[in-house]
């Protein structure tokens, strides 16, 4: 094997070791992250803003969409393992769908040309797929596996959803005066970190190693 070759190769394989911590990296901080959580007025205590996205999103942007999904499955897996389920491993599926459903086209407009404004109109993006997929999981599994799980009929589900928010009376406007306005909430003031961090993170964001 030639110099060069077994250059390129040991190269490749620094890349990997490097993508690898930095993937275990980011996911440990997201975990953390989502032990931190910040209620809203308009919808039940249940539904708390965090920030594990952030350092999601700013892996994606890094190293691709692929590491993305790959930062938020470890994620949803460390907190399993940290604080259990209480939906039988339904309501953590669908947070990682959800969750991937934001920083994935993120990435992905992000990754065809690394700009600040790319990185813009992708959380935009991003915060439109993650409004919808938030609602339809909402509505179709996690809200029914809640109530499965602690074995209540939906309408108490809906009830606490009134008693904060007089305009949710049934599951679809639960869902549109509550699980949407969260996620795009969510989707806003994650994108606005990420841009404050922009600056500081800019080698990273174009996929330059970690010093």
């Amino acid at each position: 094997m030639s110099t060069k070759v077994m250059t390129r190769q040991n190269e490749k394989n620094r890349n990997k070791i490097r993508t690898m911590a930095q993937i275990g990296m980011l996911s440990a901080i997201a975990t953390v992250l989502m032990l931190f959580e910040i209620p809203l007025p308009f919808a039940p205590s249940f539904y708390e803003i965090d920030f594990s996205e952030v350092p999601i999103l700013i892996g994606s942007f890094a190293m691709g969409p692929l590491a993305g999904a790959a930062i938020e499955l470890i994620k949803i897996l460390l907190n399993f393992a940290i604080n259990g389920t209480m939906t039988a491993g339904v309501g953590e599926i669908a947070n990682f769908l959800i969750g991937c459903a934001y920083v994935m086209p993120a990435a992905w407009i992000y990754k065809t040309q690394k700009t600040k404004k790319n990185a813009m109109i992708g959380m935009a993006v991003g915060t439109v797929f993650l409004a919808a997929a938030g609602g339809l999981l909402n509505a179709f599994v996690l809200l029914p596996a809640y109530a499965a799980a602690f074995g209540m009929p939906m309408d108490a589900l809906v009830g606490m959803g009134s008693a904060v928010n007089k305009a949710i009376t049934s599951l679809p406007t639960f869902v549109l005066f509550a699980v949407v306005p969260f996620n795009i909430i969510k989707g806003v003031v994650v994108s606005l970190v990420t841009m404050l961090l922009y600056k500081h993170i800019s080698r990273l964001l174009k996929g330059e190693a970690m010093n």
